[in-house]
């Protein structure tokens, strides 16, 4: 600490030079003299101070112990308060300023949490807009909470998990459904449990439809235009279509009822088909090496065979044809070589050179002529035990049918049949 005499312009000067060196107070101290006084000189200077202040003395005035704030003892002592009280207040404010810190961070990290606390998990509803959602198949209660929770239909997953678990009931079937947004979750719960809300295109297929027909009927019930059906048709990799397809829709587009959403393309909706029939074919046992084979077979079959009982009977007239390398002959397949939908065929049609004319050309045609069902399959693959060559629909009304070993038996069976148009003129 550095004495203030000889530095301040208000301090008087000494009468005699040699008081002016300075002495350190610790110096004094250390060297045992004038360690007392010093003391009684600051306690002094700090009962005068008290003392004029319980008088009421002017401050101002000449009161003697003024000159003590320019004594060296007494800058001394306040030097040290004033100091004293900046480090406190140094330390004061770098404790707020950590506190303040402190509470800033706190609010940054916590109030996201304390705000989802208390944040309301379910709307009011009733809703409000549309939103499409698809609900798959196998998808748990709190998948298809998400998937409502994305389209802003429910406003949490846990909402809809409380719904679910507060109301037991059937199970959501996979699906496309169409509902308001900002819904209650028990409501779009209800909604998607009774059907009501399913935004859907369905369409049946029926067995033995050919691919430009089931372009038809789905171009129906969807709205997509049929050209589009027939240029995904030649997307073989896109759609899944077996090496045995070789290319063609043809006998893979499995007839069932399907259901599709407002978007679904065409190229959706036949790899569904697709999938459909490679699925079921390989449930039935039909090897990818056969698959060809039997499913042209199949389609035969489902063509020319209007009873189930007869089924495995007409896979079993192929069957024993091909065996002996008999022309197949059928007016099936003349009919579809020609695009045509008809009982009988023509000479002109049994002469037209196309890859499924079994008139003209031996064995099975190029490919199947439409698209067989489960119990054409199973015939193909398990023929009846018989030495049939032919038959013939007796009665194209109910579907009877002959079947004959001989060509003089299929003849006679033959004239049933045109007796039968004559009767019923326009219909053959």
């Amino acid at each position: 600490m550095t004495d203030r005499h000889g530095d301040d312009p208000h301090d008087v000067p000494h009468e005699h030079p040699e008081d002016d060196v300075p002495v350190s107070r610790y110096d004094a101290l250390l060297s045992g003299h004038g360690g007392e006084e010093d003391l009684e000189s600051d306690a002094h200077v700090e009962d005068d101070e008290h003392e004029d202040d319980e008088h009421g003395h002017d401050q101002h005035g000449d009161d003697e112990h003024e000159d003590d704030l320019f004594d060296g003892h007494g800058a001394t002592s306040v030097g040290r308060n004033r100091r004293g009280r900046g480090r406190r207040l140094a330390v004061l404010g770098v404790a707020l300023a950590l506190v303040l810190g402190g509470l800033v961070l706190a609010v940054q990290l916590f109030a996201p949490l304390v705000g989802g606390f208390f944040e309301k998990k379910d709307y009011d509803g009733p809703g409000t807009g549309r939103a499409t959602v698809v609900v798959h198949q196998g998808d748990t209660g709190r998948a298809i909470g998400g998937t409502l929770q994305k389209a802003d239909v429910v406003k949490t997953v846990e909402a809809f998990e409380k719904a679910l678990a507060e109301n037991p009931g059937d199970e959501i079937q996979p699906g496309t459904y169409a509902l308001p947004t900002q819904m209650k979750a028990v409501d779009a719960l209800s909604r998607l449990r009774s059907g009501e809300a399913r935004d859907e295109r369905s369409v049946t297929l029926r067995e033995g439809l050919r691919a430009s027909e089931i372009f038809a009927e789905l171009s129906k019930a969807t709205g997509v235009p049929v050209k589009e059906y027939v240029a995904a048709s030649k997307k073989s990799a896109a759609l899944g279509l077996p090496k045995a397809a070789n290319g063609s829709v043809e006998g893979y587009l499995f007839p069932a009822t399907y259901t599709f959403g407002p978007k679904a393309t065409a190229t959706e909706q036949l790899s569904e088909l697709v999938g459909q029939a490679t699925a079921r074919y390989s449930a039935l046992g039909v090897e990818e090496a056969d698959m060809h084979e039997i499913i042209t077979i199949a389609s035969i079959v489902e063509s020319e065979a209007r009873m189930p009982e007869d089924r495995p009977k007409v896979a079993a007239v192929i069957e024993n044809r091909l065996r002996i390398r008999m022309p197949l002959q059928l007016d099936s397949t003349v009919s579809y070589g020609v695009g045509k939908r008809t009982i009988t065929t023509t000479d002109a049609d049994r002469k037209n050179d196309n890859p499924y004319n079994t008139y003209l050309h031996p064995g099975l045609p190029k490919g199947p002529i439409d698209n067989p069902g489960t119990a054409s399959v199973r015939a193909a693959l398990h023929p009846a035990k018989g030495k049939w060559l032919y038959f013939v629909t007796i009665n194209p009304q109910t579907g009877e049918t002959a079947f004959a070993e001989t060509h003089d038996q299929h003849n006679a069976n033959v004239r049933k049949f045109q007796a039968w148009c004559q009767a019923h003129p326009g219909t053959c």
